[in-house]
């Protein structure tokens, strides 16, 4: 099964948290802290896989999540970082933010790259030593990983496109000029799912072919297989035009080349901007010639080349190649996107902005500040409550608190702490 598109949930491993430890040996006496810090988070990395050719494997697990770092220990032992979960999708595939529908990378260029970020380890309780703090018993809890979801989107890499209604020969061309071995019959949408080829022209000169499924009118609004992928024509340098003009279908040619465009313009206006070579196909069983010159001159008109030629009976199809090999040398290389999204650096978080709710006589109080702070204390410890107390102090939220009329004896909530205000 051919799958295009994929939304996955990642989550970055969280840093491991600071040891509290004391430096404990005979003859040494008050050997002072010496807690490690932890571990750094594990990231989680996109990596280019060239044996993968479509997200079929999203499909069933769309949850991803990094190793945390490890805890630091005695001995100024630091915790293990994070193993780096690395997640391996095809090449071509763009990584969208599921909620902006914005790029956050092009995994084009085969590189690796780093999606989600594992988190800081905390430090230990020796960073926290000073003259007249000799035994701190508290240390920092490490950092969480960033945490994403995002949608998966492969576009092939082909710097040419097969376009057309269904049946009209696209796969058998693709066929007699590559060793791609799509699925031929006659009947519509034999094409299932885009078909890729390597045109050899000469040595040292090759392009890639992409059979895209037969697209309808309505294409652009969802109706037939277009609309799933019409993407992949996005990345194409150049399209290939195949109307059928035998009139076995009782189709006309120019109306059918018309419609096509149509929905080429609809989906996207640069795709219609896109340089096209015009293949006139099965003219060795072209029944109406009068049909065939109305054709020929209204392609004159539009100022386009068109090629003549029976894909099946390997007629014309070399001058097609040629022609074809010639152009992409005039052309830029494959497009390659950039981020829409700039990674901004989060300021860090700030004391003035704890939330600050009253319920009668019980005030609550909410930030990642605060949680961070909660986090870095051991309640245990006379000296860590003591730096509790300053924190809380010196950041200004009991003066706010006294300026939002609390009372002393009112009971203030901290998370999973309650305590009285005592003035």
């Amino acid at each position: 099964m051919f799958v295009d598109k994929a939304t996955i949930k990642v989550k970055a491993g969280n840093g491991g948290n600071g040891a509290v430890a004391f430096h404990r040996e005979k003859f040494v006496a008050a050997g002072g802290p010496d807690g490690g810090d932890g571990g750094r988070g594990g990231n989680v990395v996109l990596a280019v896989d060239n044996n993968m050719s479509t997200l079929m494997d999203f499909r069933y697990k769309r949850k991803y999540t990094a190793e945390n770092g490890g805890d630091g220990g005695g001995k100024r032992c630091f915790g293990k970082d994070g193993q780096d979960l690395v997640i391996k999708v095809p090449q071509g595939t763009v990584v969208r933010d599921k909620e902006s529908g914005a790029i956050i990378w092009d995994m084009s260029k085969g590189s690796p790259f780093v999606l989600a970020k594992g988190g800081s380890g905390g430090w230990g309780n020796k960073h926290f030593a000073t003259p007249t703090r000799q035994t701190p018993r508290f240390a920092k809890a490490g950092l969480p990983g960033e945490a994403k979801e995002v949608v998966l989107e492969l576009k092939l890499l082909a710097d040419v496109g097969l376009v057309g209604f269904p049946n009209v020969g696209k796969s058998t061309l693709l066929s007699v000029v590559s060793k791609a071995h799509p699925k031929i019959a006659n009947y519509h949408f034999t094409t299932l799912y885009p078909n890729l080829g390597v045109v050899f022209v000469d040595e040292g000169v090759s392009f890639v072919m992409a059979d895209i499924p037969g697209i309808i009118e309505g294409a652009a609004d969802g109706a037939g297989l277009g609309h799933d992928f019409l993407r992949h024509i996005d990345r194409c340098r150049l399209i290939i035009h195949v109307v059928d003009v035998s009139g076995s279908e009782g189709r006309d040619p120019i109306e059918d080349f018309e419609a096509i465009n149509a929905e080429l313009s609809q989906y996207s206006a640069d795709l219609a901007e896109r340089p096209q070579i015009v293949v006139a196909n099965k003219i060795d069983i072209a029944e109406d010639e009068e049909m065939v010159q109305r054709f020929r001159d209204y392609i004159k008109e539009q100022g386009l080349e068109l090629f003549e030629i029976s894909a099946a009976a390997h007629m014309g199809v070399k001058d097609l190649v040629k022609h074809t090999a010639w152009k992409l040398a005039e052309l830029p290389p494959v497009t390659v996107y950039e981020p829409d999204i700039v990674e901004i650096v989060e300021e860090p978080c700030k004391p003035e902005d704890i939330i600050v709710t009253q319920y009668d006589d019980v005030w609550v109080l909410e930030g990642e500040w605060l949680e961070r702070l909660v986090r870095n204390v051991n309640f245990s410890d006379y000296e860590s409550r003591m730096y509790f107390d300053r924190m809380l102090r010196g950041s200004g939220i009991f003066e706010r608190l006294e300026q939002m009329g609390i009372n002393e004896g009112d009971t203030v909530s901290i998370f999973d702490l309650e305590f009285e205000y005592q003035n």
